[in-house]
C-alpha cells in the first residue's frame, strides 16, 4: 500500500522516526510522497533518495552525532565565546557540518538538487524569519527569484534543520524582480528551522487530496514524550532560551492535531531525550530506534485508512 507521509521535527530524536519507518516497510507500506521539518525534513530527504529503513540504521549507527556541532576554536572560550558567536553569527554552532553531512549521503543516491527526486515526492519546511512566513520548500523558492530545481537539497535541509540561535540562520539573497527597487540590506532574508511555524505539517498533503485519481491516505510519525508535559526549569538566559525554543517547535501545531484525529498518526515516545541532546550515547540512539519501531507496528497492526478528510490549512 502507498502512502504521503509526514514527519515532525525534533532534533536528534528525529532518529526515533527510522525506527517507525522500518514498521511500515514491514507492514507492506510504501512511500509516495513524503515531507518533514528540521529532523523531520533529514528522514523525508533520505527516503526520498531512495533509502531504505535499515539504510538508515546504519548510517544512524555510523554517525557521531556530536560531530555535527562545528565552530571556530576562538569561539570556544569558557562562557565568553559561546554568547560572542551568537551576538556576531546569531547562533552556537554553523550548521555547515549538517549540510555536508546530509548532502554526502544524498550525493550516494545520486541526490543534489530537487531536479534529481521526481516532483512533488519532497516538501520541506522552513521559516522566513525576515518576512514572517512559512516556506514550503522547493516550491516557494521562487519567492525569491531562486530556481526551485536548481536548489540543493541538503541546503533546503539544513534551512528546516537550523533551530533558533542554536545553528546559524540561513542567508537568501533574492535574485532578479525580487530584489529589484530595495536596498543590499534589504535583499537579504533568514532562514531558520521551520518550527518556527510548523513543526509537524500534518496539513500539507491534504491539499492534495483532490488531485490524481486515487486517494493516498496521510500518515504522520510524530514524536512525544516526558518533555513535552513537564516544566521548563528556568534560571538563567540560557535555561529561558532553550525553554523557549522547545516550547515553541512542539506547540505550534497540536491544536490542528486535535482538531483533526489522532487515527493517521504514529505516536513515538522518545524517552525524556532533549532535542537538542547531540551526545547521545549508542545505547541512547538504538532506544530511540526501537521505540520508533515498536510504536509504529502497534499503530500499522491496527490502522485502517480512513476517507480523505477534506481539510486544509
Amino acid at each position: 500500500m502507498h502512502i504521503n507521509a509526514v514527519f515532525e521535527g525534533g532534533g536528534v530524536k528525529g532518529i526515533s522516526l527510522a525506527g517507525a519507518v522500518k514498521a511500515a516497510e514491514l507492514a507492506g507500506i510504501h512511500f509516495s510522497r513524503v515531507a518533514g521539518t528540521s529532523s523531520g525534513s533529514i528522514v523525508a530527504a533520505v527516503l526520498a533518495a531512495g533509502y531504505s529503513a535499515d539504510e538508515m540504521k546504519t548510517i544512524i549507527e555510523e554517525t557521531p552525532f556530536q560531530s555535527l556541532l562545528r565552530r571556530s576554536s576562538v569561539f570556544n572560550t569558557r562562557i565568553i565565546g559561546p554568547a560572542l558567536r551568537v551576538l556576531i553569527k546569531k547562533g552556537l554552532y554553523s550548521g555547515e557540518a549538517l549540510e555536508n553531512w546530509v548532502r554526502k549521503i544524498l550525493l550516494e543516491r545520486g541526490v543534489f538538487t530537487f531536479s534529481d527526486i521526481p516532483y512533488g515526492k519532497l516538501y520541506i519546511v522552513a521559516s522566513d524569519i525576515t518576512n514572517g512566513k512559512l516556506l514550503v520548500l522547493p516550491d516557494d523558492l521562487r519567492q525569491y527569484g531562486i530556481n526551485p530545481s536548481t536548489f540543493p537539497v541538503a541546503k533546503a535541509v539544513r534551512m528546516s534543520c537550523s533551530i533558533p540561535y542554536f545553528f546559524d540562520p540561513v542567508i537568501l539573497r533574492l535574485i532578479g524582480p525580487p530584489a529589484r527597487g530595495k536596498s543590499l540590506s534589504e535583499q537579504f532574508v533568514y532562514i531558520v528551522d521551520g518550527g518556527l511555524f510548523s513543526n509537524f505539517p500534518l496539513w500539507l498533503f491534504d491539499r492534495h487530496l483532490k488531485e490524481g485519481p486515487e486517494f493516498l491516505p496521510v500518515v504522520g510519525f510524530q514524536m512525544v514524550g516526558k518533555n513535552r508535559s513537564e516544566p521548563h526549569q528556568i534560571s538563567g538566559a540560557v535555561s529561558m532560551l532553550t525553554a523557549l525554543v522547545e516550547t515553541m517547535l512542539s506547540a505550534q501545531d497540536e491544536r490542528y492535531i486535535e482538531q483533526l484525529n489522532r487515527e493517521r498518526t504514529i505516536k513515538i515516545p522518545t524517552l525524556g531525550i532533549s532535542t537538542t541532546h547531540f551526545n547521545l550515547s549508542a545505547e541512547e540512539s538504538m532506544k530511540l530506534y526501537d521505540s520508533g519501531l515498536k510504536a509504529g507496528k502497534q499503530f500499522f497492526a491496527a490502522w485502517q485508512p480512513n476517507n480523505p478528510p477534506g481539510i486544509t490549512k
